[in-house]
């Protein structure tokens, strides 16, 4: 079995990114912390268009979207991960009132794209780790903006990212042939599509689009492209 070292250092290159911008933000002005974190959220916005114009199937992640997006406010799974935020916020004793969107924004943006799913294919199949390196440096800060501001649900997104890619690093042998090709391509212009709303959201957009609630989209992207891929 590989050990999916690649992975372990992106976790933890996102936890101390996270924790970096949780220390460095009480010392940062707070209009110079609100600059910083807009102009961010404007420059993912280009990142999911990218994201997106590599799908040759648009409509297809546009339909995952729209589909999980309403599936997800349909059974209030904002207010449900919410509530499961809140138990692990009095665990830890925090008073953080923007944790579970620290979380869920930090989880997504780390979690999804070509990157994510490429360097851990990469690793499991011992080819290197160029990828997940690359993508460990551009998620160390990152999430050091993301916290400046969030505060500290964005080093936790290191949990979900390690179970991820963790999974296909070690399972790349069975998962490459199923997640190759079009199933890659939806999960990537889904994940744009959401990269795409984080950075909305970051600038102010008022009302801001519920993100937690669209979390299954991305399990539409992985059945919907076995029938219309």
């Amino acid at each position: 079995m590989v050990i999916p070292w690649g992975s372990i250092i992106n976790a933890g290159a996102v936890a101390v990114g996270g924790g970096l911008g949780m220390c460095l933000g009480g010392l940062i002005p707070e209009r110079v912390r609100k600059i910083v974190f807009q102009l961010f959220g404007l420059f993912l916005i280009p990142i999911g268009i990218g994201m997106v114009e590599k799908s040759p199937n648009l409509i297809l992640a546009m339909a995952c979207a729209i589909l999980g997006g309403g599936f997800g406010e349909a059974i209030n799974l904002g207010q449900k991960l919410e509530g499961l935020a809140d138990r692990l916020k009095s665990v830890l004793g925090s008073a953080n009132p923007n944790f579970t969107d620290g979380l869920v924004t930090s989880s997504i943006m780390v979690c999804v794209g070509a990157m994510a799913i490429v360097g851990s294919f990469e690793e499991g199949l011992g080819h290197g780790r160029t990828t997940v390196y690359t993508k460990t440096l551009i998620d160390f800060f990152s999430m050091a903006v993301l916290a400046s501001r969030l505060g500290s649900g964005v080093p936790f997104s290191a949990v979900p990212l390690l179970f991820y890619q963790g999974l296909m690093t070690m399972a790349a042998g069975a998962l490459q042939p199923i997640l190759e090709g079009p199933i890659t391509e939806c999960l990537t212009a889904t994940g744009g599509l959401m990269v795409m709303g984080i950075g909305v959201n970051m600038i102010g957009f008022k009302p801001p689009i519920p993100i937690s609630s669209t979390l299954p989209a991305f399990v539409l992207a992985l059945i919907l492209p076995v029938f219309f891929g």
